[in-house]
């Protein structure tokens, strides 16, 4: 399929692409470090997949010390899901390939749960937020300060995998947090390259598709 870059017609759009559909949801995510340049000290995503060969579910993922090999109660590494086969194929072709999550210890030693409750809240305008329970434990993603949508187009020269195409629409939060147990995990939400353009760390990503293009 070909880049949209400015001065690219609309008559000159691919209208369908060829690859194969791999999922489609929403797929959030809050990364927290204690200054620009530094490690991260707490990871989160989420997935709401309402289409791929495994099925729908849900699926978060927190990383109170990722670079840890420590699961819970010894580190915040836990993963909450209701379709296990669908986290496992998201972990190994798509988060182990994400730049903030590739190689991270704690991604292979965190803690798996069946969720047992899972709350969405807010009217993604101001604010929104994901909360999972099970086994005594909750998490919590919360994003506030949205800012306005815009669309995304991404090939794999610039997709977080290197392998597929990507459609997505995306609102920045100027604040975003994330707990276990009601407690901050440490870090800030801070700004990185992304797409071409300075932008928060603390994101929500929504009607996100992944497409492996056709050979």
């Amino acid at each position: 399929m070909k880049n949209i870059t400015a001065g690219v017609h609309m008559n000159e759009r691919i209208p369908v692409n060829p690859g194969e559909v791999e999922w489609a949801g929403d797929n959030p995510g809050i990364y927290l470090r204690d200054s620009v340049d530094g490690p991260w000290t707490g990871l989160g995503i989420f997935f709401h997949v309402v289409y791929s060969n495994y099925g729908r579910g849900q699926t978060m993922i927190v990383l109170g010390a990722p670079n840890e090999s420590l699961g819970y109660p010894q580190a915040n590494n836990i993963c909450m899901t209701n379709n296990r086969p669908l986290t496992d194929y998201l972990i190994r072709d798509f988060i182990s390939k994400f730049p903030s999550f590739k190689g991270q210890s704690g991604l292979d030693a965190m803690t798996r749960m069946d969720v047992e409750s899972h709350v969405s809240e807010g009217d993604m305008m101001e604010s929104w937020s994901e909360t999972m329970t099970s086994q005594g434990v909750e998490m919590r993603m919360q994003w506030q300060q949205l800012g306005q949508p815009f669309a995304v187009e991404v090939t794999p020269e610039t997709c977080a995998t290197g392998e597929h195409d990507m459609y997505s629409v995306f609102l920045e939060a100027k604040q975003g947090g994330i707990s276990v147990n009601g407690k901050d995990l440490t870090g800030k939400v801070t700004d990185r390259l992304f797409f071409g353009k300075q932008m928060s760390t603390a994101f929500l990503a929504i009607s996100e598709t992944w497409v492996k293009p056709a050979e």
